[in-house]
């Protein structure tokens, strides 16, 4: 699945969210396993990847609207990579981590909220912004996307009832 991450461009961008994606499965399941500090490790960590996935997600905003002076960019394609916005090789490694995100991130949330509600670990629902924010960023950079199509001046209707 990650064979082809050091020769993608954008691989720098892979690595980044496969490594906070390790750190999160990690400290999340063993803080499902184990409460006390493992827990709160896991908070944190879901807090801290959450945060930059906010940040990361207005930066490629802010590229993408850069680039679509020229380019014709859709939400699907800038935040899910879909076709044809990145290729497979790209694709799947993204949504691999981006589902892996989200279902570590329910599953412990859910399998705590029995023992105990409210448990540090609801942040981890949190974490997958960061996958779709660095996944954003690296569709901003090296993303395909059609031109822009010049619209013509619009006509108005004129009402000639007169």
């Amino acid at each position: 699945l990650f064979a082809s991450m050091s020769t993608m461009p954008g691989a720098r961008i892979l690595r980044v969210n496969a490594f906070g994606t390790a750190a999160f499965v990690i400290t999340a399941i063993g803080g499902a396993v184990q409460s006390g500090f493992l827990r709160t490790l896991a908070a944190v960590i879901a807090l801290v990847l959450f945060t930059v996935g906010c940040v990361v997600f207005l930066w490629a905003l802010l590229q993408a609207f850069q680039r679509s002076r020229s380019d014709n960019i859709g939400m699907g394609g800038l935040f899910f990579l879909l076709a044809p916005t990145a290729p497979g090789a790209v694709r799947r490694p993204f949504m691999a981590l981006f589902a892996l995100q989200t279902v570590v991130g329910l599953g412990t949330a859910i399998a705590t909220f029995g023992v105990k509600p409210f448990t540090p670990l609801a942040f981890g629902v949190m974490v997958p912004v960061f996958g779709l924010g660095l996944a954003g960023l690296w569709a901003a950079r090296y993303g395909q996307f059609g031109p822009r199509v010049a619209e013509g001046p619009r006509k108005v209707p004129v009402n000639r009832t007169e």
